[in-house]
């Protein structure tokens, strides 16, 4: 075996340990939620379940209790659905529009409102709390999921917008000035020339998004309602609340539900996570 084979192989190795070890917590989780109460107290993490239980999938769904709210994870999955569809799609297109002007239709002073929106990168999530429930309270959006929309919108925006600014100065201005001459304004260079260019960082962003927002628990737990908590603080609650018996079954299978609609977009999605990033969207 030549230094190369052998290189390899190390290289190999290292990749598999730490597989291993990445995908150790989730395999313990899986195993778990299939096994029922007897097989939790004879066996040990590791060991497979006998036969296949849904039982602890089922009262994770819908009755599991969160609280003195025995409804299981359903409301809360519907919550984290009616906020994440639209606030990853309207923060996408807001960033996508901020990228274009900031890029392509400077004005002056252009430079640094995008290093004020930059600033927005950095900055800690827990400064906003308190002026963005005042300002939701003005709104009269407190405690709902518009209001959490607003809050994963502006929240994103900085981010979006630093994507789609870097990826947009690497288009040739060519494009755009022969666009110009051919009398093409401000709207019709975005919608016919830029958007379908944009198709790698509009997939970065839309995985990105998604992820942050559907995996939140900040702004999820300060802003929500009775009726407007997202699935992370239902989980939280469900895996806080005190029984006789601990379900751990049932706890393991509500976390893999919580996390399924991530999981999948990344397996579905995750080539083209790898291509956009390489496409230039953290490029200067």
């Amino acid at each position: 075996m030549n230094a190369k084979n052998i290189s390899r192989f190390a290289l190999y190795a290292v990749l598999a340990v730490a597989a291993f070890f990445f995908l150790a917590p989730l395999y313990v989780m899986l195993v778990t939620s299939f096994k029922d109460a007897d097989q939790l107290r004879a066996g040990n993490l590791l060991s497979l379940p006998t036969s296949l239980n849904f039982e602890s999938w089922q009262l994770a769904w819908s009755t599991a209790c969160t609280g003195v709210d025995c409804r299981g994870l359903k409301p809360y999955f519907l919550n984290s659905v009616a906020m994440a569809v639209p606030a990853v799609l309207i923060s996408t297109a807001w960033g996508a529009l901020n990228g274009y002007v900031l890029s392509m239709w400077k004005f002056k002073g252009s430079d640094l409102l995008f290093g004020f929106i930059l600033f927005g990168v950095f900055m800690p999530f827990q400064v906003v709390l308190l002026p963005m429930s005042q300002v939701l309270g003005f709104l009269g959006l407190s405690s709902s999921i518009s209001g959490l929309v607003l809050v994963h919108c502006l929240a994103g925006m900085a981010g979006t917008t630093l994507f789609f600014r870097n990826y947009y100065t690497a288009i040739p201005r060519e494009l755009i000035q022969a666009a110009r001459m051919d009398g093409a304004g401000f709207w019709r260079i975005f919608y016919r020339i830029v958007i379908p260019m944009s198709t790698p960082i509009l997939m970065v962003t839309l995985i990105w998004q998604f992820t942050n927002i559907w995996n939140d628990f900040l702004f999820g737990v300060a802003f929500s309602g009775a009726d407007s908590k997202p699935i992370t603080v239902g989980l939280n609650n469900m895996a806080n609340t005190t029984s006789s018996v601990k379900s751990y079954n049932v706890d393991m299978a509500a976390a893999i539900i919580a996390g399924l609609p991530t999981m999948l977009v990344y397996v579905l999605a995750g080539q083209y996570f790898v291509k956009g990033l390489t496409a230039g969207a953290v490029k200067g």
